[in-house]
């Protein structure tokens, strides 16, 4: 097995605190100082330096994770060789994460899937942003993450990660059923940039997202009202106060007089949603098979959401 110092490493070097790494490992502050310490005095040489309140690996730290990249992939490897040989004498927990509204939609129906196929499984579901998922795949408190694709996720080349596509989540322009635009079959995104807006705070992936397909179509928004939940955007929306994007795997609250007008375009606006695993990992007949129902969910909601 791998050294589990070279673990805490890990993590330490992604989440850039002791703090941070002992709550992410479930350690106390004091118990991952130790073990960096242990590792530094065996290894001969310093692996991490204070930079004004983080701590950043040192060029010997940054060779050591770079090098043994390779021994935690072959190890995700072998667990996957070792789980098809024989039944685990252990009971198997996979554990999904994902951003919310495919913690509400895919999520659910594969864990179902995952437990009815795979008796003795279970699935634990861990709702959390993109950014985060990666760190829970880091920490190994995740074995698979569902993301939308967005700043600032890790790039599709890190070693660590295998990312693979999901599918496209069309976006819907959202008004008041009295909107001047609510009647039409489909509009151009275009032409609803006189429009007051409702974004996410900034810095947020839905945030980042609208500005992105707005500046496509060749404008900014004017951002009257900042919401995180789909149950506010519909509510100020309905209310006549602006108008949103929505994605169509987002399910809106009813009680709202609100309309979902198709947007179209070329290509027609929308999220990429991704999956990741550790590099490795996805021979694993558990993980395997998960990835194996999420695309099949993930062409079902397409088929049905058109």
């Amino acid at each position: 097995m791998i050294d589990r110092r070279l673990h805490v490493l890990r993590v330490l070097a992604e989440v850039g605190t002791v703090t941070a790494a002992a709550e992410r490992l479930g350690y106390t502050p004091s118990a991952v100082s130790h073990q960096l310490r242990t590792l530094s005095k065996d290894l001969g040489v310093s692996v991490l330096e204070q930079r004004g309140r983080v701590l950043a690996l040192t060029p010997a730290g940054q060779l050591l994770l770079e090098r043994t990249q390779e021994l935690f992939t072959r190890w995700e490897e072998i667990r996957g060789e070792l789980a098809a040989v024989g039944p685990s004498t252990s009971q198997r927990v996979l554990r999904l994460c994902g951003f919310s509204t495919a913690a509400a939609s895919l999520l659910p129906l594969t864990a179902d899937r995952v437990m009815r196929e795979h008796p003795g499984a279970a699935v634990r579901i861990i709702e959390a942003d993109p950014q985060e998922c990666f760190d829970l795949l880091v920490a190994e408190q995740a074995d698979i993450a569902v993301v939308v694709a967005t700043d600032p996720l890790p790039p599709r080349s890190d070693a660590r990660f295998e990312q693979s596509s999901l599918f496209s989540d069309r976006l819907d322009l959202l008004v008041p059923s009295h909107h001047r635009l609510a009647d039409r079959e489909s509009v151009a995104l275009g032409e609803a940039a006189e429009e007051q807006w409702i974004l996410d705070r900034p810095g947020t992936p839905y945030h980042r997202l609208v500005r992105t397909a707005c500046a496509a179509a060749g404008f900014f928004p004017e951002v009257a009202h900042e919401s995180h939940e789909w149950e506010t955007g519909a509510a100020l929306v309905s209310a006549g106060l602006a108008v949103a994007l929505v994605p169509r795997l987002a399910r809106l609250p009813e009680g709202y007089d609100v309309v979902r007008v198709p947007l179209r375009g070329d290509p027609v606006p929308s999220r990429k949603i991704l999956t990741g695993v550790r590099s490795g990992s996805s021979g694993q007949p558990l993980i395997a098979s998960a990835l194996d129902i999420l695309a099949e969910e993930a062409a079902a909601v397409v088929r049905r959401t058109g």
